[in-house]
């Protein structure tokens, strides 16, 4: 269930009867997905806004790039992602004709892998709701993706759930508990501390209970 606080949020952010890109920012493993999934059946179920979720991570780089450039040990990085068709596609929605639909890429964790045109957006979406690790990192391309939101909110979870959630994932998706283990601490980690240092820029922050 969304606190009253978010939905009466959203619910203000969408009266203007404008286009509304609201960003869920957070380390791995926070909820981002699942409080941007709430969000998207709390809107369909209160009226006829069109409303769509946009992963960042459909800009993952593909797995046989990460191998070129020697980074596959260190997925989910910063550099990892073309952020700057990330940001491309943000400037594309911002300026949607009315006779235009925008697809996005989406990224399968069955197959680690980003599918191109997965995601339509018409041009009647009034809110997108878009997650990702990094978008309030202010370097490099990524510097770009805060302008062309509107809001964006920053999850919080307990760090000691968070790293279960992050385990219990991998293990799910084919790693030994051990190997899990080890890709958590040794590459979630390190992106979750770089990420930790952009909370301060978020609107708002989400704490799951």
């Amino acid at each position: 269930m969304i606190p009253a606080v978010f939905s009466d949020r959203l619910t203000s952010m969408l009266a203007s009867g404008r286009r509304t890109i609201l960003g869920i920012a957070g380390p791995p493993g926070s909820g981002k997905s699942t409080l941007a999934q709430a969000l998207l059946e709390h809107v369909h179920t209160r009226g006829q806004t069109r409303a769509v979720m946009l992963p960042m991570d459909g800009y993952h780089l593909a797995n046989a790039e990460l191998a070129r450039l020697g980074r596959a040990t260190r997925k989910g990085a910063e550099d990892t992602f073309d952020s700057a068709g990330y940001v491309h596609l943000l400037s594309r929605l911002r300026q949607q004709s009315a006779e235009e639909v925008i697809y996005a890429p989406q990224f399968l964790r069955e197959i680690e892998e980003a599918i191109a045109g997965s995601i339509a957006i018409p041009p009647e979406t009034q809110l997108i709701i878009t997650e990702g690790n990094y978008l309030l990192l202010d370097r490099g391309h990524w510097s770009r993706v805060r302008p062309l939101l509107d809001e964006v909110w920053y999850v919080d979870v307990d760090p000691a759930l968070r790293l279960q959630r992050l385990i219990a994932r991998h293990v799910q998706f084919g790693r030994s508990p051990a190997e899990a283990e080890a890709w958590v601490m040794g590459s979630d980690e390190v992106n979750a501390a770089l990420i930790g240092t952009t909370r301060a820029r978020a609107d708002k922050i989400f704490r799951w209970g």
